[in-house]
């Protein structure tokens, strides 16, 4: 049901309706506190300027892209990987669109660390769309490569149907999840006093827990991926991804520039494994023939 085609193409069309509506109403909140007709005990930053409307439309069609990645899952683990960078990716973004409705300009631009690390996330951002770029094109050869050997094997059947099973227990687990992030957020931002708090709380509660999830997913995975093959590239590819997932948990940690670095590090360090494990494929190949 939650896997199939229709199914995709409707919550698309879900996401994008409720995407809209919560800009405009966004919008709308903006309006009232800048004529005073409202206040909000935290002054929250995102509503001190229209341009930090957009934070909350991308944090739906974040939400759209989890349940991508939980989709792909049982499809190709190569694109589940690659929705993982989209993922965190969008954050980054996100992250952007909000720096950018607080932004001072100031004559020491370099000299202010919020300035600093938005030009980091600005430089970062599309090094980091055209590694994700550059990671499809290479599972796409990947994929050819293996409709050409027209070779399935029992244990490969049974590891799809597993991946399906997991993907399954997915979608209730990321409901609870974000159930949970959902009321402890808000919890927070309606009794604490800090202003601004907002992003770093739904990044760290949501998505760190989430990732959480995933890298003990990626593991099972793993350990279940060496009773199917022997093969040094694939064992070396799938631990690759297992610590590219741990990366980008680990930078949900991390503040300011270390955690753009550490984003970086973790697409970059996916992207190398999965280049020299094509390779290596295709060397044996060449050997073996």
């Amino acid at each position: 049901m939650f896997f199939s085609e229709e199914s995709r193409k409707k919550a698309e069309i879900i996401i994008i309706i409720i995407a809209v509506l919560s800009f405009l109403i966004h919008l709308l909140l903006i309006a009232l506190v800048d004529f005073g007709f409202t206040s909000f005990q935290s002054s929250s930053k995102l509503l001190t300027n229209p341009i930090a409307a957009i934070y909350t439309p991308f944090s739906f069609i974040l939400i759209y892209e989890v349940y991508l990645l939980i989709y792909y899952l049982p499809k190709s683990i190569t694109v589940y990987i690659g929705k993982q960078y989209e993922i965190i990716t969008l954050i980054l973004i996100r992250r952007i669109f909000k720096d950018l409705s607080i932004l001072e300009l100031t004559p020491n631009w370099f000299a202010v660390k919020g300035d600093l690390l938005l030009t980091a996330d600005l430089c970062a951002t599309p090094v980091l769309f055209l590694s994700i770029l550059l990671f499809y094109s290479l599972s796409k050869t990947q994929s050819k490569n293996r409709e050409n050997e027209k070779f399935y094997s029992e244990g490969t059947n049974q590891f799809i149907k597993l991946k399906n099973t997991i993907a399954i227990l997915l979608v209730p687990t990321f409901f609870g999840v974000a159930l949970f992030s959902l009321i402890q957020w808000l919890s927070t931002n309606s009794f604490s006093a800090q202003p601004g708090s907002s992003e770093i709380n739904l990044n760290a509660v949501f998505f760190d827990r989430f990732f959480t999830i995933l890298i003990m997913v990626d593991v099972l995975l793993l350990l279940i991926s060496f009773l199917r093959t022997d093969q040094f590239n694939k064992v070396i590819r799938n631990s690759g991804f297992v610590i590219s997932t741990i990366l980008i948990k680990i930078s949900f940690g991390a503040d300011g520039l270390l955690s753009t670095l550490i984003i970086l590090g973790a697409v970059f360090f996916g992207l190398t494994i999965l280049a020299i494990s094509n390779r290596y494929e295709r060397l044996n190949s060449t050997i073996g023939s």
